[in-house]
């Protein structure tokens, strides 16, 4: 498994992340085979979320419920979860001082750990108040709840609004990317085209951004062909592409989630994957794409499959 230290920290890394948001309904076993078949697959990087479950902290509380770490297990692994998004009464965005202290304490509660490794302000609270996120920040860090922080789905100017008042470094933002949904990556390659849709901005320069201020980047939903709205692999909307996948998966040796995976890996962004996936296997399987190295004539072979110009 490709590994890095994560700028900013001193965690070892894997460019592979399993994600927790759909273990809610899973039993203990289904639960340990997840966790073992993303070690086994060189994965100690697990994300949750406050929200993530049918109740606040549901998911963070059936991974503790299911594994039983033993405080030395627990400190083989990286935990990340997030903060901000409120399903009562909602759903709506805070990133007020009450909401990130107490929620990082039910965290601390749902995963039976005194410690997260990583906290994401989850998505941009528009009322956010930035005195208020750096008081709450700098509560929990003093007191050893919470290691290092990032951010998820946020703009250049919102974390720049955030880093005028927070001390600690923002280490991550967690954005979507995937073959077919790429706008982080088409918008620069089309800038100033007037007559391509490709060439509208929307990122806003984010993914530049981050790379030249040591911000990883945390690819979610890397097998979605847009807005959850399905996966593009062996979707018959996409035939090209999914034919490039398999040639190439075929020249590799690997499965087909492997070449989606690689294609995030590949950019020299030194991003993370975050596999939102239950089935063992299919960790397995994308796992694999971390130690492929496509050349540049197949991941751009890839982008234009996928539907991308190349001007």
């Amino acid at each position: 498994m490709k590994t890095f230290v994560l700028p900013g920290t001193d965690i070892v890394a894997p460019a592979i992340v399993t994600g927790m948001m759909r273990i809610q309904e899973k039993s203990d076993a289904e639960v340990r085979a997840l966790f073992d078949a993303s070690l086994d697959a060189g994965v100690n990087f697990f994300d949750h979320a406050a929200v993530y479950g049918s109740q606040p902290h549901g998911c963070e509380r059936r991974f503790a419920e299911a594994l039983s770490l033993t405080p030395s297990q627990r400190d083989e692994i990286t935990l990340q979860t997030k903060v901000g998004i409120v399903k009562e009464d909602g759903p709506y965005f805070d990133f007020s001082y009450d909401e990130i202290v107490s929620s990082v304490d039910d965290s601390l509660t749902a995963l039976g750990t005194d410690h997260i490794d990583i906290l994401l302000l989850h998505r941009p609270d528009a009322l956010v108040e930035p005195e208020e996120v750096a008081r709450a920040l700098d509560e929990v860090a003093t007191a050893g709840k919470v290691r290092y922080f990032g951010v998820s789905n946020h703009s250049p100017a919102q974390v720049e609004l955030l880093k005028r008042y927070v001390t600690q470094p923002l280490v991550a933002n967690q954005l979507q990317l995937s073959i077919t949904h790429a706008d982080l990556i088409t918008q620069g390659m089309s800038i100033n085209m007037g007559a391509l849709d490709q060439s509208v901005d929307r990122t806003i320069g984010t993914l530049d951004y981050c790379r030249l201020h040591d911000i990883t980047v945390q690819a979610w939903s890397p097998f979605q062909a847009g807005f959850f709205n399905g996966p593009f692999l062996g979707n018959p909307d996409y035939p090209e592409l999914n034919a490039v996948i398999d040639r190439l998966a075929g020249a590799y040796d690997v499965p087909g989630e492997a070449i989606a995976t690689a294609w995030i890996t590949r950019h020299p962004a030194q991003m993370q994957v975050v596999l939102g996936t239950t089935q063992p296997e299919r960790v397995t399987a994308a796992a694999k794409g971390a130690d492929v190295v496509l050349t540049k004539v197949e991941w751009y072979e890839l982008y234009r499959a996928a539907g991308h110009i190349v001007p």
